[in-house]
């Protein structure tokens, strides 16, 4: 069973009286037998009764697990690639479990982005020999449906049934679940209605497309069995509400971004935990600010607003890994980080399939710290708002053909740092695009300035990815860091729209965000439908950064261009000359 210990200093008197104060109101009790006075006096807030169903995942998997074998031994020996088409929930969890327990099943290839140059970089994938799950809850992602029609029309083209290469995970009767028995799915995995998205990592969406890639199931759920009744303990002993407790009272005194730090074995789990963290608790002008993968500062380095969560391996897999020289250096860099004055919860785990149980304790954490704080930690109330203003960007790109311009969202800042390539080997460069590099850089400046150390600076990647442009990325984020002092957060577009999107948008005003658009290249028709993907993501990110506007976020969109991430380069020397 996992280990949680705290070290949060002058917080921990506030902690303890949180804890007497669940003991004394049974709130351990309360959880498990629904009762939604933790989090509203009203009993019939929607999306809260109707969404603790995630309680019992851990026993109510373990009793569906035939049907996942039978799909698992029904997959033909031609099939050699897994491709999971989904956002956020649907798709964060398998990720995260195939990267910690890997096994001997498909390969699995996650597609969460809509950006044209990634769906060309999947020109690989050959749909004759992969199987396709496709998750959404509700059965109406857009960008889940639009990745289904594009890899449903290359499957048609070599396959007589092309219905046998793909998989439906989704809500009972959803839109997905009527389209996937009208076009002969190979199957449809129907997840309860009562569990949210994120909440959904031991269930259908989580282990469907995990064990068709190999992992082991039945020792993931055995190990959430195990936290599912420590959790039932009383708060001093109960590794779920010692989380949420900490979490909770920290954010209160301003140790609102929980920032990671991992060993190795565990560097997968932040990814998922982030989604958790900001689509649970950021709203009504609060929140808890998840750091993930943040570019190393010194231990003095860091404000007074981090709080540090350390995976650690322990147990014979540690002093394992130290025989072969491999120790990890995650327990002295917490020490360090102790000493300098920073609360540290550290939580030891010796094994992988104790994952299962770091789900599940995270899940009851967050949920508790959604009570100190005084949230509802089940909605996600400012999402609709920038997919609203993205269907109103996208029919103004439908109306351009795409290639307008003038659809930015009001009030928000734009630069211009596009180089562009002469067209042949011996022609002139042509000039790069805007000539005013002073006035750009005063603008840099400015949108810096504006930071506090308190805040939080969440670059928006609009960007295909790759290896190459995720250095240049960390790079920025490092600058940053030193130009303002403030954490800083990086998410690709539209996938963080998912995550961490509800955060920005409805927690409190201390993000300032930096959006990072290109051109998105060439169109890539979406099959069945009037649009591609280039006018897609671009209105997405228009959308989002109109709802910023509105709630009035400090923003910056810089659009990106030329070769070798030319554009991002520049923009990295920008923030360096003020850091």
């Amino acid at each position: 069973m996992i280990e949680i210990e705290l070290s949060l200093g002058r917080h921990e008197e506030a902690v303890e009286r949180r804890l007497r104060d669940w003991a004394s109101g049974d709130a351990v009790a309360r959880l498990w037998r629904r009762d939604t006075t933790l989090w509203s006096s009203d009993p019939d807030t929607p999306e809260l009764g109707d969404r603790l169903g995630w309680l019992d995942l851990p026993e109510t998997s373990r009793s569906r697990l035939g049907p996942l074998d039978e799909l698992r031994a029904g997959i033909p020996f031609w099939f050699t690639d897994l491709v999971l088409l989904g956002m956020g929930g649907s798709s964060l969890a398998p990720e995260v479990i195939v990267r910690t327990m890997p096994g001997e099943g498909l390969p699995l290839t996650l597609v969460d982005t809509t950006h044209p140059g990634a769906i060309r970089d999947l020109e690989w994938l050959r749909p004759a020999n992969s199987v396709f799950v496709v998750a959404s809850k509700s059965g109406t992602t857009l960008e889940t449906l639009s990745l289904f029609r594009h890899f449903w029309s290359r499957t048609a083209e070599v396959v007589e049934d092309p219905g046998g290469h793909f998989i439906a995970i989704t809500d009972p009767g959803s839109p997905l679940a009527e389209l996937a028995v009208a076009r002969g799915f190979r199957a449809v995995f129907e997840a309860p209605s009562d569990v949210g998205g994120r909440f959904s990592a031991l269930g259908p969406f989580g282990l469907v497309p995990a064990a068709l890639a190999g992992a082991d199931i039945p020792a993931l759920l055995d190990e959430a069995v195990v936290a599912a009744d420590a959790c039932k303990d009383d708060v001093n002993h109960n590794p779920g509400f010692l989380l949420g407790a900490a979490l909770g009272e920290l954010a209160r005194a301003g140790r609102d971004k929980v920032t990671s730090v991992t060993s190795p074995d565990w560097d997968a789990f932040p990814d998922w935990a982030e989604q958790l963290i900001a689509e649970s608790t950021g709203k009504d002008g609060r929140g808890i600010v998840p750091v993930v993968a943040e570019p190393p500062r010194g231990p003095d380095a860091y404000g007074e607003d981090r709080v540090f969560v350390g995976l650690i391996l322990a147990g014979d897999a540690a002093r394992e890994a130290e025989q072969w020289g491999e120790a990890d250096e995650t327990p002295d860099l917490l020490d360090a980080l102790e000493e300098a004055g920073h609360p540290v919860i550290r939580i030891r785990l010796e094994q992988p399939e104790e994952l299962g149980a770091l789900f599940f304790v995270w899940e009851v954490g967050v949920a508790m710290a959604g009570a100190v704080l005084g949230i509802h930690p089940f909605n996600q109330p400012d999402v609709q708002l920038a997919k609203r203003l993205a269907r109103r960007a996208m029919a103004r790109e439908s109306a351009s053909d795409g290639d307008a311009d003038g659809t930015e969202a009001p009030e928000a800042d734009e630069i211009d740092l596009v180089w562009e390539l002469p067209r042949f080997g011996h022609a002139p460069p042509r000039t790069p695009v805007p000539l005013d590099l002073d006035g750009i850089r005063e603008r840099v400046e400015g949108f810096l300035s504006s930071v506090a150390a308190t805040d939080y600076m969440a670059v928006q990647a609009y960007l295909p990815g790759g290896e190459a442009e995720e250095e240049l990325l960390a790079t920025l984020r490092a600058a940053l860091a030193r130009a303002t002092g403030a954490a800083t957060t990086l998410g690709y577009g539209p996938r963080f729209l998912h995550s961490t999107g509800q955060l920005h948008k409805g927690g409190a005003d201390n993000g300032v965000f930096l959006q990072l658009v290109d051109d998105a290249g060439e169109h890539v028709h979406v099959p069945e439908t009037e649009f591609t993907f280039r006018q897609l993501i671009r209105a997405q990110a228009l959308g989002d950064l109109a709802a910023l506007s509105q709630r009035e976020r400090r923003t910056l969109r810089v659009r990106l261009g030329g070769p070798e991430g030319l554009g991002l380069r520049r923009l990295i020397q920008l923030v360096e000359e003020r850091a």
